[in-house]
C-alpha cells in the first residue's frame, strides 16, 4: 500500500504510484527509523493505484481508503463512494467519516475511492476536459480543452470501476458518486445517459450553468425517451452561490435557482425509481461549502443503521 501525503494532496501536487503494484506504506510516527524529519505529512492506511485509459493513453490515479472493519470481516462486501477531484476531496471525506463515527455509527462503512487527475496534467486541465459535456467552455477558460466527459465516463465504466471491483470487496449494486462543481456536472451527465452506472448521486454545487445550461437540455431529452430514472439523488448548493456584488460567487450564475429548477423538473417527471432532494446551505459559497456539503451528502446517502 502507498500512504498518501496529505500536504501534497491539498496543494494538488501529483501523487506517484507504481502501475498496479502496491508500494510500501509510509508512516509519520517518530518510532519509524525511515522517517525523515520535515517530510510531508502522510495519510496512513490509504493506497494509490494507477488505472490507465487505453483509449486516450492517459494514466489516471485512484486513491483508496478501506473501512475499519475491512480486514476483520472478510465475507462482507461494502458500498463504494467514488469522489471526483480526489486531490482535495478524498482526504476531507475520509476524515469527516471517521470523525462522525467516533461515538458510534452515523455513516455506514464504505470503501472510499478518489478519482484523481490524469498524470502530467494540472487539475484545471484535467477537470475542464474530463468533467464537461460539451466543448463550449467559458471564455475565461477558452485556452483549455472541454467536452470530453463522455470519453471519461466510458473510462470509468470500462476501466476504473472494474479495477476496484476486481481488487476489493466492493458491492457493485451500491456504487455512489460524489462530485462538486464540474464534478457535479459530470455526475448529472452520467445520471442522464447511464443512470444505473451508480445507484446514488451527490451533486454538489453542480455547474448546471455550463454551456447555456446544457444539462437542463440533457434532463429534458432523457425525460422524452424514458419512463423511469432509477437513482437516489442528493444535491447541495451554497446560499451565496447567487449573483450580486456582495456575494462570494465564482461563476456569476444563480446556482441556487439552477438546483431548485433541476429538482422541480425531476420531481415533475414522477419517476417511480427516483428519490431526489436538495439543500441550500446558508452562509456558504462555492469553495467554503465543500466540507459541510460532503457531510450532508454522507448523511443522506450512507446513513448507518442503528
Amino acid at each position: 500500500m502507498r500512504a498518501i501525503g496529505l500536504g501534497l494532496i491539498l496543494l494538488t501536487a501529483p501523487v506517484t504510484a507504481a502501475c498496479n503494484q502496491p508500494a510500501d506504506a509510509r508512516t509519520s510516527t517518530p518510532s519509524d527509523a525511515t522517517t525523515t524529519e520535515g517530510a510531508p505529512y502522510v495519510l496512513n492506511d490509504t493506497q494509490v493505484w494507477t488505472v490507465p485509459d487505453p483509449v486516450s493513453g492517459r494514466d489516471y490515479e485512484v486513491f483508496v481508503s478501506l473501512p475499519p472493519s475491512y480486514e476483520a470481516r472478510p465475507q462482507r462486501r461494502y458500498p463504494v463512494l467514488y469522489v471526483t477531484d480526489a486531490d482535495y476531496a478524498f482526504p476531507i471525506i475520509r476524515q469527516i467519516t471517521r470523525r462522525m463515527n467516533l461515538d458510534g455509527p452515523v455513516i455506514e462503512e464504505f470503501i472510499l475511492v478518489g478519482l484523481s487527475y490524469s498524470r502530467g496534467d494540472s487539475g484545471v486541465v484535467s477537470r475542464n476536459r474530463d468533467y464537461t459535456p460539451t466543448p463550449n467552455g467559458p471564455r475565461r477558460a477558452s485556452s483549455t480543452v472541454h467536452g470530453q466527459g463522455a470519453a471519461y465516463q466510458t473510462y470509468l465504466k470500462t476501466q476504473a470501476l472494474p479495477f476496484i471491483e476486481g481488487r476489493f470487496r466492493a458491492d457493485p449494486a451500491r456504487r455512489l458518486l460524489l462530485g462538486h462543481s464540474y464534478g457535479g456536472l459530470l455526475g448529472a451527465q452520467i445520471l442522464f445517459t447511464d443512470p444505473t452506472l451508480f445507484s446514488a448521486y451527490a451533486l454538489g454545487s453542480p455547474s448546471f450553468w455550463f454551456d447555456d445550461r446544457h444539462m437542463m437540455t440533457m434532463e429534458a431529452d432523457y425525460a422524452r425517451t424514458h419512463r423511469d430514472l432509477p437513482a437516489d439523488v442528493f444535491m447541495y448548493v451554497g446560499g451565496w452561490e447567487v449573483p450580486g456584488p456582495d456575494r462570494r460567487n465564482t461563476s456569476g450564475a444563480d446556482m441556487v435557482a439552477d438546483v431548485r429548477t433541476m429538482e422541480r423538473s425531476l420531481k415533475s417527471r414522477a419517476y417511480s425509481g427516483l428519490t431526489v432532494r436538495s439543500v441550500v446551505l446558508e452562509d456558504e459559497d462555492h469553495l467554503s461549502i465543500a466540507p459541510t456539503g460532503f457531510t450532508r451528502a454522507l448523511e443522506a446517502l450512507l446513513p448507518a443503521t442503528r
